[in-house]
């Protein structure tokens, strides 16, 4: 659930802003959110910490990474792309990044060697994700798959909800023309993020799943696979908060990041022919499952982790 922790004047705009965009124009309603968002700088500390660095090649059976340069085989590339959530902040380790996590994961259930390559960059806006791309065309050929994890900076930048998405649908449509398959977590909810006090909490939420619907109306008109991380991981964030974030409370913990690798994973399978039938939210008969269900079934098709870190403890929803 990353903001990217904006600069130090860059939540008290926020509040400010939310408010007269959500059509609360009173000076005291301004005030109490300008309140409330000097308090949240002062509990969430910045995004100082260099994410761990996970690109490297991982076969089928687990195993130590290896170090990818020209003529090491590989048979599928994948490349991460957005903002701190895409890059792992938090994760103590390489194997916990996301990436790791979904190159893992592709490697197993695909049998074939995957090159992971990051270009995420920590509190990344959807306006950074034209220059990631072309960082791409420059470092080499594009990938296979790409992964896009956006829009909780553009919640707290003020970013427009549309052009946000505009420029999310860019990148995606520049990778589909480039012959890869794009799958994109779309924005978090804010709304189990409890250091951000009420009501500037609920005016984010509500700008946050707004955005993420527009932008996962943007991402499929765009020949992209759009992930509802919001939908699909709020219930066992906002029960299990100890377990699912991480001790800045407003980055994911490694469980919180193996929770979203799970949701992720079957989408990019499935954009790769790799998974069969429907994706398990989009089915009527998931629509009837508990979200614990659903996990379950996931977690037949995820790998064992090699590395003797548990899997999150996961329960009931309610």
């Amino acid at each position: 659930m990353s903001i990217g922790v904006p600069r130090r004047s860059t939540v008290a705009t926020t509040a400010v802003g939310l408010a007269a965009t959500t059509g609360v124009g009173l000076l005291s309603a301004r005030n109490l959110l300008s309140g409330q968002a000097v308090k949240v700088r002062q509990v969430i500390p910045k995004s100082w910490d260099v994410p761990p660095r996970a690109d490297g090649v991982y076969a089928p059976g687990g195993g130590e990474v290896q170090r990818w340069k020209r003529g090491v085989p590989v048979d599928l590339h994948l490349m991460v792309f957005g903002d701190s959530t895409a890059t792992g902040y938090g994760c103590r380790s390489a194997e916990e990044v996301p990436g790791v996590l979904l190159a893992r994961g592709l490697a197993e259930r695909s049998g074939k060697r995957i090159r992971l390559s990051t270009k995420a960059i920590v509190g990344a806006t959807s306006k950074g994700l034209a220059g990631q791309v072309d960082a791409m065309f420059v470092a080499g050929p594009p990938p296979d798959a790409a992964v896009i994890m956006i829009g909780a900076n553009d919640v707290t930048a003020l970013n427009g909800l549309g052009p946000s998405a505009r420029r999310l649908s860019d990148a995606v449509t520049r990778l589909r023309a480039a012959d890869a398959v794009v799958v994109v977590g779309t924005c978090p909810d804010f709304g189990v993020i409890t250091a951000i006090p009420q009501p500037l909490r609920w005016v984010t939420r509500d700008r946050g799943l707004r955005l993420a619907r527009t932008q996962a109306r943007a991402v499929r008109a765009a020949g992209g696979v759009p992930v509802p991380l919001a939908d699909l991981l709020s219930p066992d964030f906002r029960q299990h908060p100890e377990l699912m974030f991480s001790a800045d409370r407003y980055h994911p913990s490694a469980a919180g990041y193996e929770l979203a690798g799970m949701q992720l994973l079957p989408a990019l399978c499935y954009a790769l022919g790799e998974w069969p039938g429907d994706l398990p939210w989009e089915s009527r008969s998931a629509e009837a499952r508990s979200l614990t269900d659903r996990l379950a079934m996931l977690a037949q098709r995820w790998p064992r982790r090699s590395t003797g870190v548990p899997a999150p403890m996961v329960a009931a929803a309610d």
